[in-house]
C-alpha cells in the first residue's frame, strides 16, 4: 500500500502544472514587452542590457524567479533590480518557462571584438594562483558556453559592458544571487583593470 501511495505521489508530481515545459512559440508573444531592452530576438542592441538569445533556459528561469523574489522581499532575497523586479512580478510560473524557452531557442548574434587584452585571456584560461583567482574556463568552458546542468550561464559573446557591470556588482556584493557565492568570491579578488580585460575577452568568445 505504501509503495502504491509513493508511486501515485511521484506520478502526481511529474504531471503537475509546475513541471510543465516552456513553450517557445508562446513565449515569443509573451516576450514582446521585453524587446525594448533585450531586442525582438533576445539580441539586445543596448550594451548595458544582456543578450538573452541562446542562454540556458534554466538559468533564465532562475534569474526571473530571483528578480521576483527580490521585488517581493524588498531586496532581502534574490536579485535586486527595480526594472526587472517589476517585470518579473507580472509573470506566472508558466510565463517564466515560456519566455525562457523562447530566448533559449534563439541564436546569439556575434559582434567582432578587436581590442582583446592578453590579461583577459590569461585570467579566463588560467586564473591567477598567486591571488587565489580561479580560471573562468573551469565553470564557463573554453568558449564561454557554461553548463545548464551545473547552473553556469553562457557568457561568451555577451556585451563587454554588461559583463563589466555584473562583475562590478559581484565585486561589491550588490549582486549576490550566485551559486554558493562563487562569483562574489572570484570578483572580490579582481582589480578594475582585471574586470575590464576579462569583460572584453569574454565578449570576444564565440
Amino acid at each position: 500500500m505504501k509503495k502504491l501511495a509513493l508511486t501515485l505521489s511521484v506520478l502526481a508530481f511529474i504531471s503537475s502544472p509546475t513541471m510543465a515545459e516552456g513553450n517557445a512559440e508562446t513565449g515569443k508573444t509573451k516576450a514582446i514587452v521585453c524587446s525594448a531592452c533585450h531586442g525582438v530576438d533576445g539580441n539586445s542592441m543596448i550594451d548595458m542590457y544582456p543578450k538573452l538569445a541562446g542562454q540556458h533556459a534554466t538559468y533564465l528561469e532562475k534569474q526571473l524567479h530571483d528578480f521576483k523574489s527580490a521585488a517581493q522581499t524588498g531586496g532581502k532575497e534574490g536579485r535586486n533590480d527595480p526594472i526587472m523586479g517589476g517585470m518579473a512580478m507580472m509573470l506566472s510560473e508558466q510565463d517564466v518557462k515560456d519566455v525562457a524557452a523562447f530566448y533559449a531557442s534563439q541564436a546569439q548574434t556575434q559582434v567582432e571584438v578587436t581590442d582583446i587584452p592578453k590579461l583577459g585571456e590569461q585570467l579566463y584560461k588560467s586564473g591567477d594562483v598567486a591571488r587565489g583567482i580561479t580560471a573562468c574556463i573551469a565553470c564557463h568552458g573554453p568558449e564561454g558556453a557554461g553548463s545548464e546542468l551545473a547552473g553556469f550561464p553562457t557568457i561568451g559573446g555577451q556585451h563587454a559592458n554588461y559583463i563589466k557591470i555584473q562583475l562590478n556588482k559581484f565585486h561589491d556584493t550588490s549582486r549576490n544571487n550566485d551559486l554558493n557565492g562563487m562569483m562574489q568570491d572570484v570578483a572580490s579578488k579582481l582589480a578594475a583593470e582585471d574586470i575590464e580585460a576579462l569583460s572584453k575577452y569574454i565578449s570576444s568568445l564565440k
